[in-house]
C-alpha cells in the first residue's frame, strides 16, 4: 500500500513532522510511505485559479494524492482549529477527484491537546468523501521526543502502528 504522509505544520522541527518521521520508521513492510512537505509552496486557494492549467504546486499535490492508496495526516492545533496552511491544501483538493474514497489516518497532536483541531479536521475529511481512520487527538510535548527529535511516547507510537493496521485492513472498495 502506498501512503502519502503530510505534516500539518510548516516547521521542519515540529512535533507533527516528528510524527511523520516516526511513521516512516514504523511502517510495516507492506506500506511504502511517501512524505509530502510542500504545504508552504501552495498558493492561497482561489476558485479563479482552480482551472487548467493548475498552479504547479497544486498539480503536484493532486498528483501525489492520486498516486497513493491512502493518506496519513498529522495536524497540530492552532487557536482551537487546524492550521490555515493545512486547510488551504484541503481547499485545493475539494474539487479534485483524487481524494474521493481515500482512507486517511488522522493523528492530531499539540502541547495543549488537539481535540478541537481533530474534530474540525475529521469533519472536513468526511465532507470531502474521504474514509477516516481515527488515530486520535494527543497532548504532545517536546518531552515525548528524544535528543534526536524522535518520538519516544509509546501511546503515540501505538496509535501510528494501530492506524497502519487499520489502513491495511480497509477494503479497496468503500462499499465492501
Amino acid at each position: 500500500m502506498n501512503v502519502l504522509a503530510i505534516s500539518g505544520s510548516l516547521r521542519a522541527t515540529s512535533s507533527n513532522a516528528a510524527l511523520v518521521r516516526a511513521a516512516a520508521r514504523l511502517a510495516p513492510s507492506t506500506i511504502v510511505l511517501e512524505t509530502y512537505d510542500q504545504l508552504a509552496a501552495l498558493p492561497h486557494f482561489s476558485p479563479d485559479l482552480d482551472i487548467p492549467p493548475l498552479p504547479a504546486p497544486v498539480a503536484e499535490l493532486r498528483a501525489a494524492v492520486g498516486r497513493c492508496e491512502a493518506l496519513m495526516i498529522t495536524t497540530p492545533e492552532y487557536a482551537h482549529g487546524m492550521p490555515g496552511s493545512l486547510k488551504n491544501a484541503l481547499d485545493w483538493l475539494v474539487s479534485a477527484t483524487e481524494p474521493i474514497d481515500k482512507p486517511v489516518l488522522l493523528i492530531s497532536a499539540s502541547p495543549s491537546g488537539a481535540a478541537h483541531a481533530h474534530a474540525q479536521f475529521s469533519e472536513v475529511l468526511r465532507t470531502m468523501s474521504m474514509r477516516l481512520v481515527d488515530g486520535g487527538a494527543h497532548v504532545f510535548s517536546r518531552a515525548k521526543l528524544d535528543g534526536d527529535g524522535n518520538v519516544v511516547d509509546e501511546a503515540l507510537l501505538a496509535s501510528i502502528r494501530a492506524g497502519f493496521a487499520q489502513l491495511a485492513a480497509m477494503p479497496n472498495d468503500p462499499r465492501a
